[in-house]
């Protein structure tokens, strides 16, 4: 008997380890379907306690270490800088997109209307817009068919960005959530996270924690430093062309400055209205406005706040954004673009490492 136990010791063995891989692998799935809805606020409100832990320990010591009511105000302070925001733009897309369609509507069925008489004079393009204004209003028909053609496009794009904004606040408001255990238990987290990562990478486990720290905060400041300087600019551009509600026309580039080619959808339509309004000159101004000011900041502010051992390529950039946002929605702009850089930096640091060796 003891002779037939030895003998099927190591069978034994490999059953009793595929059994506890399995059970491992099942109780792992089964904890990721759980968490799974709170996925996306969970990432995101790991990027916003890290880019913003500075402000957090400084927070911490100006309350003598209470760490709770120091996370509830780094909390709050999230609630009025970002989901405030997000909630009074996605209300603002929903209030006025069915109001602005309408009234554009109204102006078709009203009848003809003379082209501006500077359109004839402007280069190259100016005789073939105004022939075209003119066949477009020769037949109310072709008018109505022409404005369902663009308008019903743009005013389902308008609302389904609306939509996606207030999506984005539901998943703010539950990183926000999230966020608060995040800072005040943020040293025990800490400790288990580096020891997880300790596990798998071993001794390199605080130098990789590092690069994703610095990766992310550097990520985090590029995106939200050149929206908020791209609208800055464009709220000084807005007010100088006289063109109207110039502080939420800055905001709307504050937020699409988050996006690829964001910008030019605002003050190109500013410009539009500009020249619409038998303002070509102010319309001209907007249009190199947008282009050389508005638009070079992110040339100019983006380099200066990220650093070159995090700095994306552009394809990446934009690939991070894009699909962030498929992935996870409005909160996608943040956290596609972080992911990508860190898994750059730390493919970097391995290559790197593998190269000294």
């Amino acid at each position: 008997m003891t002779g037939i136990r030895k003998g099927h010791n190591p069978m034994e063995k490999r059953f009793e380890y595929f059994a506890h891989l399995a059970a491992v692998s099942i109780l792992a799935a089964g904890c990721f379907l759980v968490l799974m809805p709170f996925l996306t606020a969970t990432l995101l409100a790991a990027v916003i306690c890290i880019s913003t832990w500075p402000l957090f320990l400084l927070l911490l010591r100006r309350m003598k270490g209470r760490q709770t009511l120091a996370a509830l105000g780094m909390t709050l302070l999230l609630v009025l800088v970002l989901i405030v925001p997000l909630a009074l733009a996605a209300y603002t897309v929903a209030d006025n997109v069915t109001s602005l369609y309408n009234e554009i509507k109204q102006a078709a069925q009203a009848g003809p209307r003379d082209p501006p008489a500077w359109l004839k004079s402007v280069p190259l393009v100016g005789e073939a817009v105004n022939a075209y204004w003119h066949l477009i209003y020769s037949s109310q028909e072709e008018m109505l068919g022409l404005t369902r053609r663009l308008l019903e496009p743009a005013k389902n794009l308008l609302l389904a960005g609306g939509i996606m904004i207030g999506q984005g606040v539901v998943e703010m408001s539950l990183a926000a959530f999230v966020g608060f255990f995040i800072y005040r238990d943020g040293a025990s987290v800490a400790g288990f996270l580096e020891g997880t990562i300790g596990r798998v990478v071993g001794e390199h486990a605080e130098n990789v924690v590092g690069i994703i720290i610095n990766t992310v905060r550097a990520v985090m400041y590029g995106l939200l430093g050149t929206a908020l300087a791209q609208g800055i600019v464009a709220t000084i551009g807005f007010t100088i062309a006289g063109v109207p509600a110039p502080i939420p026309l800055g905001v709307a580039t504050f937020l699409l400055s988050l996006l690829p080619v964001g910008p030019p959808l605002v003050w190109v339509s500013a410009a539009i209205w500009l020249f619409y309004r038998g303002h070509p000159g102010w319309g001209v101004f907007m249009l190199l406005w947008g282009f050389f000011m508005i638009s070079g900041v992110d040339n100019v502010v983006r380099p200066m706040l990220i650093s070159r051992t995090s700095n994306l390529p552009f394809i990446l950039g934009f690939s991070g954004v894009l699909g962030g946002i498929l992935a996870f929605g409005f909160v996608g702009i943040f956290i596609g673009p972080t992911l990508l850089a860190v898994g750059l930096s730390l493919l970097k640091e391995w290559v790197g490492r593998g190269s000294a060796v």
